[in-house]
């Protein structure tokens, strides 16, 4: 299909982690956060510490597009997600101390336009590890 063969090529070539503060990704601590999301992601960063975020491209205007953020280490992660400039998705997600919380968004289509988006993840401390995923459901 030409959608998953331009998605494959733009997730190859484009897909860049972000780490805010020069934080490096943590060695995996047991499970992963979040399971790789298959044929349907756009974004996976399977582990993360601290604030980073994600810039991407691939999305298209004409499905759903599902925002999920994992996180775990006591505080709070601050999501926010733009495309083509526009905020279009703002939310936190609770990370307890010993387990995952996890918060989702799913925006409709054409919300998020085709094209490249970013995902800025702010953690309360840099000990809070945070995993997430873009998916468009077909």
């Amino acid at each position: 299909m030409n959608r998953t063969r331009e998605a494959l090529a733009v997730t190859a070539l484009t897909v860049c982690v972000l780490a805010g503060s020069g934080v490096g990704s943590a060695a995996a601590a047991g499970d992963p956060l979040l399971p790789h999301p298959g044929p349907e992601g756009l974004v996976w960063v399977e582990e993360q510490i601290g604030d980073g975020g994600v810039a991407s491209g691939g999305a298209w205007d004409k499905l759903p597009t599902v925002l999920t953020v994992a996180c775990e280490g006591g505080g709070e992660v601050r999501v926010t997600m733009r495309s083509q400039e526009t905020e279009v998705a703002a939310f936190s997600v609770d990370c307890p101390a010993g387990a995952a919380g996890v918060g989702s968004v799913t925006m409709p289509a054409g919300v998020v336009r085709k094209g490249s988006f970013t995902i800025g993840v702010d953690a309360s401390s840099e000990e809070i590890r945070w995993a997430l995923t873009v998916t468009q459901p077909e």
